[in-house]
């Protein structure tokens, strides 16, 4: 049949709505309606219909399950919601203890909602006014890869909502065990597991490869923002409940805990997940245990590395039994000597272990460990492999190991700083390696081309002796050594001249100073530190208390940093990265030309308004007049705007004594908004 464009079009949509409805019952429902013979007819109606009529493709179009054969990049993307690790519990007991803490400190009648931690890729996907806009790996917790096209793919996870909500929904992509033994059989080197598959799968540059593998997701949480017809969750269970209304997959094997259930109850529930595991058709590695009621969320908060409302219950961790047959020491880039046994290799949870890290000396003596003993190693958490115990002594009677005296590697005598042992020599060949890895890596420099081999490189052959040289070696003085060609050469310049670009807040991070990393150096440039010289001001009088007044900055980070930067070598390091021209000022934003009226007030905005949707905009006004915005009521909290349903922080604004605004009187005060 030949069609108009306008007939196109129409036919088109009603191709689509039929596709989503057939493809949310078999994906999400698991109960498809209509035979495969059928789909596979109106899937091709439809392509058909969109290569004729290119223009009309639309980016939540069912086609785009498919994927596409054109290679891409994954390029990174940063996250607008915090996007943290678990603080981590491996018994019962801990778990309870927790819990019991949380409702003493805050509320006795609090509950928890408990999932299985799936053991799969960690996922953020946004959605602006109902459509998937891009889909975030977790990458730092900062900056993830986009991998909108392959996550596409994923036929669970919805294009379109049928509500035009804005917000970010977490979930983890995983691969069914029933689907990984299947991929398996035809392979001639195996998969270690369904993890390592579902990860592999979700990088590749076609989209349409990925589209081969059955990947599928469970979605466990939701940041919405406010919309019309929308009454925002006040817990974490009405957040499911609406994103579950809205076509995403959950996983129904969850469970809520009221202050009525007793720590037996707890103990059962616990005991009985770690039966079930095994009879899933999906690894799980855990369970998450969270706050329900979000008002009690906002106000706990998070730390750097973890929400404080949320734990993981991490399950027995899988074991296996080995021979000790040496220890070497490992120098860290801050000079940290640690410990590290080398065992026969032992097959535990999927992959074999060779090498596992022994932390400390008073490990090693908890242990009584010693060269020749037969031992248990577990993957804790089934990740991080750890020696757990002796099952029998040597016959060769070795003593317990002891970390030596002096460094392995410099000579240097070691010196004991709370549990661990240190290098103090900063020009200590495998610190200043070390360091240079941390510098030129992703994440921090990215310096393209000069991975670790070629550092080495650099270093062996007395190119280079610490980061600042990196800028002022002749990378001509390569030509000549094996695999150095003019070609190399060339993308060894062009990397560390790109590099030079990079801002402040990444140049402080890179410098490997012990607490100063991407959020301090983001806490530290908010707080007034605009430039190295401040800084340098601020070590140079020993003034802790000006970094320990920046919110999130604590003493004993503010004085770790202030000790680094006094040091005659960190000096010498920041002056040759001053020479060679990187960033070492962090322009000011540009000045509110906005009279500075809330200067001096703590504002938290609540509920929802017809003037700012999303409320972020209300923020917004009061940050260009001078005043600061928080997310949770306190007592520093001067100023509530309150809004419709503006909920239980309304009460505790007045418990507190803060000023009540509403959205007329918040108008009159700022002049209205264009």
């Amino acid at each position: 049949m030949d069609y108009t464009l306008f007939e196109a079009e129409k036919e088109i949509d009603r191709l689509s709505e039929l596709l989503r409805k057939y493809q949310y019952e078999y994906y999400v429902l698991t109960r498809p309606t209509v035979s495969d013979l059928e789909y596979d007819r109106l899937f091709d109606l439809l392509t058909n219909l969109e290569k004729k009529f290119p223009a009309l493709v639309k980016g939540d179009s069912p086609s785009m399950r498919v994927g596409s054969d054109l290679g891409s990049d994954l390029p990174e993307s940063t996250h607008s919601i915090p996007v943290l690790s678990l603080d981590k519990a491996y018994s019962s007991e801990e778990v309870i203890g927790w819990m019991e803490k949380i409702r003493k400190n805050n509320r006795s009648d609090l509950s928890f909602y408990i999932e299985e931690k799936i053991d799969g890729i960690s996922m953020v996907l946004y959605y602006r006014d109902g459509i998937l806009e891009r889909a975030v790996t977790r990458g730092n917790g900062f900056v993830g890869n986009d991998v909108t096209a392959n996550v596409k793919t994923i036929g669970s996870i919805p294009l379109r909502l049928p509500r035009p909500y804005t917000m970010a929904v977490r979930g983890e992509v995983y691969l069914p065990l029933d689907k990984f033994s299947e991929i398996n059989k035809g392979m001639e080197v195996p998969y270690a597991n369904p993890r390592n598959l579902a990860a592999g799968t979700i990088r590749r540059k076609k989209s349409s490869e990925v589209a081969s593998v059955p990947l599928d997701c469970f979605i466990y949480e939701g940041f919405l923002e406010e919309s019309e017809g929308l009454t925002l969750p006040v817990t974490h269970k009405e957040v499911l409940d609406e994103l579950e209304l809205s076509g995403f997959r959950l996983n129904p094997r969850n469970h809520i805990f009221t202050p009525e259930d007793t720590s037996d109850n707890i103990r059962k529930f616990l005991d009985s997940e770690t039966e079930d595991r095994s009879e899933l058709g999906y690894e799980i590695d855990g369970l998450v245990i969270k706050i329900n009621e979000l008002d009690i969320r906002e106000e706990l908060g998070y730390t750097g590395h973890h929400p404080r409302w949320a734990l993981a219950y991490k399950f027995e961790s899988p074991q296996g039994e080995t021979t000790l047959l040496s220890i070497t020491i490992q120098v860290g880039r801050t000079g940290r000597i640690t410990p590290v046994a080398r065992v026969e290799p032992v097959l535990i949870g999927g992959s074999t272990i060779s090498n596992v890290t022994l932390h400390n000396q008073d490990y090693i003596n908890l242990l009584e460990l010693a060269v020749g003993d037969r031992v248990t190693v577990s993957k804790r958490g089934d990740v991080i492999p750890a020696v757990e115990s002796v099952v029998e002594k040597n016959e060769d009677n070795y003593p317990v190991w002891k970390i030596p005296d002096k460094c392995p590697v410099c000579g240097a005598e070691l010196t004991l700083k709370g549990a661990h042992n240190f290098c103090p020599n900063p020009s200590c060949p495998d610190q200043v390696r070390g360091r240079l890895f941390f510098f030129v890596g992703k994440g921090q420099m990215d310096i393209e081309n000069l991975g670790p081999e070629t550092v080495d490189t650099l270093m062996s052959e007395g190119l280079i002796q610490d980061i600042q040289d990196l800028f002022t070696f002749d990378p001509a003085a390569l030509e000549g050594l094996a695999g150095f060609k003019e070609k190399k050469i060339k993308a060894i310049k062009e990397g560390i001249a790109k590099s030079l670009n990079r801002p402040f807040k990444t140049v402080l991070a890179s410098l490997g100073i012990p607490e100063l990393g991407s959020r301090s150096a983001e806490l530290l440039i908010e707080g007034g530190f605009r430039s190295m010289d401040s800084l340098l001001d601020a070590a140079d009088k020993n003034d802790i208390e000006a970094l320990v007044n920046i919110d999130g900055v604590g003493e004993v980070t503010a004085g770790i940093i202030v000790s680094e930067l006094n040091k005659p070598e960190v000096r010498k390091r920041i002056d040759g990265l001053r020479s060679a021209g990187l960033q070492f000022y962090a322009p000011e934003e540009e000045a509110s030309t906005e009279p500075q009226i809330f200067e001096g007030q703590t504002w938290c905005v609540t509920g929802s308004f017809e003037a700012f949707k999303p409320r972020s905009l209300a923020v917004e006004e009061i940050k260009k007049r001078g005043g600061k915005s928080v997310s949770s009521v306190t007592g520093k909290t001067t100023h509530l705007l309150a809004g419709e349903s503006a909920g239980s922080k309304l009460k505790k604004a007045r418990e507190n004594g803060a000023e009540i605004v509403d959205e007329a009187a918040f108008l009159s005060l700022i002049g209205g908004v264009e």
